[in-house]
């Protein structure tokens, strides 16, 4: 009876620890479980369960230089993250020069193949060029699970596009999507296939020059939201609506005063969490540090949403219940 009741009290204490309220603070460090600054950089993130996991560019000092690794983190509450693994460590798939790049890596569980499938932005010079991105494509990575070793497949141009900074989406009746921008065009947003290992089918064009797409369903409308075309230097964020995925989007209006550049931040995720009170939406963005990229910060904030609007607030100390939904910025 005695090592009941203890075991009792033990899962009582820890159902406490994982409702509490996780605390952040924008723009700040922020140490995994081992004390290290997280490496999620253009990340995504997706729940299985009570757990989140957050996959993005591991740009770590000690990395090998001639491979690009992606890292993953588990967390219940948002704030506090463990480290799982370096789930991809990939050496130059496509024979580019010294420069090539993967980029914002997201992850998508296919439930018919039971399957993890990463895509992400691969680029380089192309063959008798000395530099820049050309080559534009998505690369798919599989794994039987979500924190194993991904196997890297191939690497395509979406529907013959071409696709540099790509973002992710999965509607409320899990439909996977792919947002992609494909200069010097636009935006594209495409439906993938039935075991999500290329796109299947483009959904909507919007002719407007921007990157780091990301979307939110909420309350009966999209949200699309995306940075402008300036590299590694931050710019007013926008964002439109519609009814439909397929449009017609509104124009789009920006997401924070235009002199704050989004704060100095680039969007990359919007995260719905949907608790048993209320539903918040976060906005999810780097701060890029291009001369220390393993220093790169990260400002998580809560929207004010609704109605046809979308702000990002100023950051500060805020935190969230991911019970209940409950997202409270710090006076």
């Amino acid at each position: 009876m005695t090592f009941s009741f203890r075991a009792l009290l033990w899962l009582f204490s820890a159902a406490c620890v994982y409702a509490a309220p996780g605390v952040f603070h924008p723009g700040e460090a922020w140490p995994d479980d081992r004390g290290r600054h997280i490496q999620a950089h253009g990340g995504g993130i997706i729940r299985v369960g009570d757990t989140y996991y957050w996959f993005g560019e591991d740009r770590g000092q000690d990395n090998p230089r001639e491979l690009r690794h992606v890292g993953c983190y588990s967390s219940t509450n948002l704030a506090q993250w463990t480290y799982r693994n370096q789930v991809l460590k990939l050496a130059n798939p496509e024979g580019f020069g010294r420069g090539w790049v993967l980029e914002r890596p997201k992850v998508f569980y296919n439930a018919k193949t039971k399957k993890y499938v990463m895509y992400m932005h691969i680029d380089g010079a192309l063959p008798g060029d000395g530099h820049g991105y050309k080559f534009a494509r998505v690369g798919v990575a599989v794994c039987d699970t979500i924190d194993g070793n991904y196997q890297y497949l191939k690497s395509f141009r979406p529907l013959d596009h071409e696709s540099r900074d790509i973002g992710q989406f999965v509607d409320d009746d899990g439909t996977a999507y792919l947002i992609f921008e494909d200069r010097p065009f636009g935006f594209r947003i495409a439906r993938l296939s039935d075991d999500y290992l290329t796109v299947e089918k483009e959904i909507c064009f919007i002719p407007e020059h921007m990157e780091g797409g990301a979307i939110v369903h909420y309350d009966g409308l999209y949200y699309l939201l995306g940075s402008k075309l300036t590299g590694w230097s931050a710019n007013p964020n926008k964002y439109a609506t519609a009814k439909s995925l397929s449009g017609p989007w509104s124009e789009f209006q920006d997401v924070a005063p235009p002199e704050t550049n989004t704060y100095g931040s680039q969007s990359t995720m919007l995260l719905k969490i949907t608790g048993t009170k209320t539903t918040s939406v976060i906005f999810m963005g780097d701060i890029w540090k291009p001369h220390t990229q393993w220093d790169s910060r990260y400002l998580w904030m809560p929207l004010e949403i609704g109605g046809g609007k979308m702000t990002l607030p100023k950051p500060r100390e805020w935190t969230l219940d991911v019970a209940t939904g409950e997202a409270k910025i710090s006076p």
